[in-house]
């Protein structure tokens, strides 16, 4: 019996297709990682190719993106010439490094042109001084969460398993009039 023989396992892969376009992630890459998520042995592109049912050029394509990340990467298997593709399967490895990769192709080139546009904008009287402001807030605020990020990537994971059980409740630490 084939992986995608039982009916909860293409269920899977075509729900996190349809969630990775809700993230801006190519369906067919999004099921190329749930493929390779679910499968419990190293898959070549081929098989690839045929469970999915999508073209060989965009499993090559939608497998090195997956790489850059760092959730997929290439194995060799003993008497195969093939290279075979297996998928990081430890959650919170995972978060972390899409994490990681979404900040610096998205957080930190924003960061550098929001300060730039924000000591230009300082020196600038042309320039509306509430625009002015906004757009040093937004600086401010993104650097915060991006310096808050790498605070908290290098905290163990029972750490941070400990942090997201608290919830809500993290605050009556911060602020003693918080309620929970």
């Amino acid at each position: 019996m084939s992986l995608l023989d039982h009916p909860d396992v293409k269920a899977f892969i075509l729900h996190w297709g349809e969630m990775g376009t809700q993230w801006g992630v190519n369906r067919s890459v999004a099921q190329i990682h749930a493929l390779l998520y679910l499968s419990d042995r190293p898959l070549p592109a081929d098989e690839i190719v045929d469970a999915l049912g999508i073209a060989r050029s965009n499993v090559s394509t939608g497998v090195r993106e997956l790489q850059s990340y760092g959730i997929v990467r290439r194995v060799h298997v003993e008497g195969d010439r093939r290279d075979h593709f297996v998928a990081e399967t430890d959650l919170w490895e995972m978060l972390m490094r899409i994490a990681a990769e979404r900040k610096r192709r998205e957080i930190d080139p924003t960061i550098a042109l929001l300060g730039e546009l924000s000591e230009r904008l300082r020196d600038d009287a042309r320039a509306p001084a509430h625009v002015r402001e906004r757009v040093t807030r937004m600086h401010e605020f993104i650097s915060t969460l991006g310096g808050w990020y790498e605070q908290v990537r290098v905290l163990p994971k029972s750490t941070l398993v400990t942090l997201m059980k608290l919830g809500g409740k993290v605050a009556r630490f911060v602020s003693p009039r918080a309620k929970e």
